[in-house]
């Protein structure tokens, strides 16, 4: 029997993992995938790494802030000098309609994979179990069974699902909450599940010799949005972009690396790229779910529901950013989370 088992090393799952580590607690960490991190993926190249998940945090977030400076990490400025590129309907190029969108945000050395390792650093080995998916969850008299994929069984007096609302209905439940509470967690949009992520690499970041920085928006597609992503010292040069064709249109693969190799082309140019990166996470059975496949047109309101409190009298707790009311969505957010679950953890269970 654990104290505490934490379910998904994301961000969030991490950070509560540090702290009661800090106090000496009895906990275990599990995750369903091979690596730790969730949604934050860098990809190594040249000595440092490009992000294929989140790649940007911001002034005012002082969690992340903080937790990066103790980590001994260092950030630097999005870069945003120069011109932005626009695609009309039909693929037209034009200059100069616009500034960077993302100038003012900060972006990690080594990519965002570096906070993640630091912290996975930090988790005994003995404490941190991956490849585990845990499937269902069963009260008892002492606390909560959790059951995985691979038929382990594990037991905890509390549980932090740390995780998407979305993936936890997906979960088995003895007893079953109420289904207004089950309809509520799959109410709750996945931040960025529904997004697929083109990254080219090059041997230099060519398009600021042209003036420009990287940044386009396109109407003809099939990215979207595309922005910088070489690292500070332009060791090597890089583009991402989001891709704005829906799940169902990203199948074939090798028709989507055309397209998006050709859109790069004709937005600037240059060589073709030394590799191309894709990492559509709408694919990825532990961040989506069938409902992410929808599209975002705003940053949904985001916050723990009410339906999600107290479950099973509070041995079971969501975090995850998505249950964040101040940053929901972003790193932060999952900072914001992990430290209303260590709340709850150090109050008790009700009637405990």
């Amino acid at each position: 029997m654990t104290d505490t088992v934490i379910v998904g090393a994301g961000l969030c799952g991490l950070a509560v993992a540090e702290m009661l580590e800090a106090r000496g607690a009895d906990y275990l960490l599990v995750e369903a995938r091979d690596r730790t991190g969730g949604r934050i993926l860098s990809v190594p190249h040249g000595g440092s790494a490009v992000d294929m998940g989140p790649a940007w945090f911001w002034p005012g977030q002082p969690r992340i802030a903080a937790l990066t400076k103790r980590l001994g990490l260092r950030r630097f400025d999005q870069f945003s000098e120069g011109a932005l590129s626009f695609e009309d309907e039909t693929g037209a190029v034009q200059r100069g309609r616009g500034y960077a969108s993302m100038a003012g945000s900060w972006r990690l050395e080594g990519g965002l994979a570096a906070l993640t390792d630091a912290l996975t650093a930090g988790v005994p080995t003995a404490r941190l179990r991956k490849g585990t998916a845990v499937t269902a969850l069963e009260r008892d008299a002492e606390g909560v069974i959790l059951r995985t994929r691979g038929r382990d069984v594990l037991r905890a007096r509390r549980v932090v699902l740390a995780l998407p609302p979305r993936l936890v209905a997906e979960m088995v439940f003895d007893p079953m909450p109420l289904g207004s509470v089950v309809a509520a967690w799959e109410q709750v949009p996945t931040w960025m599940a529904g997004q697929a992520k083109a990254v080219a690499i090059y041997p230099t970041p060519f398009w600021r010799d042209m003036g420009l920085s990287g940044d386009a928006m396109s109407r003809h597609g099939p990215m979207v949005e595309i922005h910088d992503a070489s690292p500070d010292d332009a060791s090597f040069g890089a583009l991402f972009g989001f891709i704005g064709v829906p799940p169902s249109g990203r199948v074939d693969d090798a028709a989507l690396r055309a397209a998006v190799m050709a859109q790069f082309g004709r937005l600037f140019g240059g060589e073709a790229p030394l590799s191309l990166l894709i990492h559509d996470w709408a694919a990825s059975p532990f961040t989506a779910t069938a409902a992410d496949a929808a599209p975002l047109t705003a940053h949904p309101t985001y916050g723990l529901p009410k339906e999600a409190q107290h479950l099973w009298d509070g041995r079971v707790i969501l975090s995850g950013t998505e249950t964040a009311r101040g940053f929901g969505g972003y790193l932060e957010g999952a900072l914001e989370a992990a430290e209303a679950a260590l709340v709850q953890l150090e109050e008790g269970p009700l009637g405990a």
